[in-house]
């Protein structure tokens, strides 16, 4: 029997099903969130700032959430940030009705924060399954992200016109959104190991950045999303406004690109069985190679489509691999230490990687925006090849 549909994943598929409903509302918001920025803030070159904000949030909060998990468990942390959520969609309803720009702009960032918390779940499907069977864990939970990709978008346009002002009902439905997804997620025992306190770390960072392996996992997921975000968020201005395709055509690519994102973690496990994790990440170094390639030769709405969609599978094996690393590069004990390092760079460099793309692409052109994400990958190559050479040298 597939070990999926073993009791053993019972957690697995309840962290899945709960963190993909929870998670809506960030796609939720990356639909509405300019839309409402241009209708509220006082400049429309500040329209996109409540979506920068909510990645803001969510690499802030890592650490706030490390010491929650340390305290809390898994359980508690994901229950206490999933009603923070629905107080920022209530957040969110006053601030259109005031027509408030800065407090919606406050709503965002503490989006953010559940974001953050929702991120957990990865780790926390990994510890409820055996050692072997963590990178399919990571994967399923993972693969929950399409749930939220279209769940999201559809509640924010069924939600648009339930109250006399626009967007109030979308978060109302984020908010019953949420709500479900922590009602499901009562079945969910967190493993032994988790809320069983432990004692406190005394690994230093520099410790832990100089063990290869954490290194590697670090920039797997790093990279996966520095580049991730930074060309997904220029190419619908690169899209519609300096190559002339349509908003339709632009919306295709994009949704396509999402749904790239996600359905590679279901054939993952078969892949993590044939590559290993490190031959996943060199694969997904390749699609994006094969991203920068294309981008160079076709800039048509079919070669914008297959840059798009190799760049979700590129991020997809990349982030996948790095977080099934992870946790075999520290010991028990510096656990959230790791995990929140961890997060904390990847989402923090994500946010500037996202705020710094649609400067650029008004700079320059589309090619030479491509190019900017050569470094990232070299820097990714060399530590692969490092973290490989200290371990034949061990063995």
């Amino acid at each position: 029997m597939n070990p999926i549909f073993s009791k053993d994943f019972k957690n697995v598929w309840i962290l899945s099903i709960s963190g993909a409903l929870a998670g809506s509302i960030i796609p939720l918001m990356v639909l509405i969130g300019s839309l409402v920025g241009t209708d509220l803030a006082p400049t429309v070159k500040l329209a996109t700032a409540p979506v920068a904000l909510m990645i803001l949030g969510t690499a802030i909060s890592v650490v706030p959430i490390s010491a929650c998990l340390k305290k809390m468990g898994r359980k508690n942390t994901l229950w206490l940030f999933m009603a923070i959520g629905i107080a920022a969609c209530g957040l969110a309803m006053v601030a259109l009705q005031l027509k408030s720009f800065s407090l919606f702009c406050l709503t965002s960032l503490v989006m953010g924060s559940c974001n953050a918390a929702i991120l957990q779940t990865r780790f926390a499907g990994m510890e409820s399954v055996a050692v072997e069977h963590s990178a399919t864990a990571a994967s399923m939970v993972m693969a929950g992200g399409i749930i939220a990709a279209f769940v999201g978008p559809e509640l924010a346009v069924m939600g648009i016109s339930i109250t006399a002002v626009d967007y109030q009902g979308s978060f109302l439905l984020g908010a019953v959104c949420i709500a479900l997804a922590a009602l499901l997620l009562s079945p969910f025992k967190p493993s032994t190991m988790v809320d069983v306190a432990t004692a406190t770390s005394k690994t230093t960072l520099t410790a832990l950045l100089s063990n290869p392996s954490f290194c590697l996992a670090l920039a797997s997921g790093a990279v996966a999303y520095i580049i991730m975000s930074f060309v997904m968020t220029g190419t619908p201005i690169s899209m519609h406004y300096f190559h002339g395709h349509s908003l339709l055509d632009t919306k295709w690519v994009i949704q396509s690109h999402i749904a790239a994102m996600f359905l590679p973690s279901f054939i993952a496990p078969i892949l993590f069985k044939l590559l290993n994790i490190r031959g996943m990440m060199l694969l997904g170094l390749l699609c994006y190679g094969a991203t920068i390639l294309i981008g160079f030769s076709d800039t048509s709405v079919s070669g914008f489509w297959i840059q798009l969609v190799l760049l979700g599978v590129g991020w997809n094996f990349l982030f996948v691999a790095g977080t099934s690393l992870l946790p075999s590069t520290h010991k028990e004990d510096d656990r959230f230490k790791a995990q929140a390092i961890n997060d904390f760079t990847v989402f923090s460099l994500q946010a500037v990687a996202a705020l710094s793309a649609g400067w650029v692409i008004n700079l320059i052109t589309w090619q030479q925006m491509l190019l900017g994400c050569l470094p990232p990958m070299l820097i990714m190559l060399g530590i692969l090849l490092w973290e490989r050479s200290k371990n034949t040298a061990s063995q």
